[in-house]
């Protein structure tokens, strides 16, 4: 009878660890997209004081992405 309680307790121990580690994943998850939207904000205050800056990476991004769609001549 000990052993088969040792089972079902070692069972529910393996379950408990994968719901923690479930768990875990998901507040990382939740963590690093808090973290990304706050550099994506402190990113955007900065480049709005320095409207040219915005307007030469897009000027920039355009130019780079003419570039690839553009057929190489033959």
């Amino acid at each position: 009878m000990s052993a088969y309680l040792d089972k079902a307790q070692n069972h529910a121990n393996i379950e408990a660890r994968a719901r923690r580690k479930v768990i875990d994943q998901r507040r990382m998850e939740y963590r690093r997209a808090i973290e990304s939207y706050a550099e994506q904000r402190q990113l955007q205050q900065q480049l709005s004081d320095f409207p040219e800056l915005i307007a030469a990476n897009y000027l920039t991004t355009a130019q780079a992405v003419g570039r690839r769609n553009a057929q190489p001549g033959r």
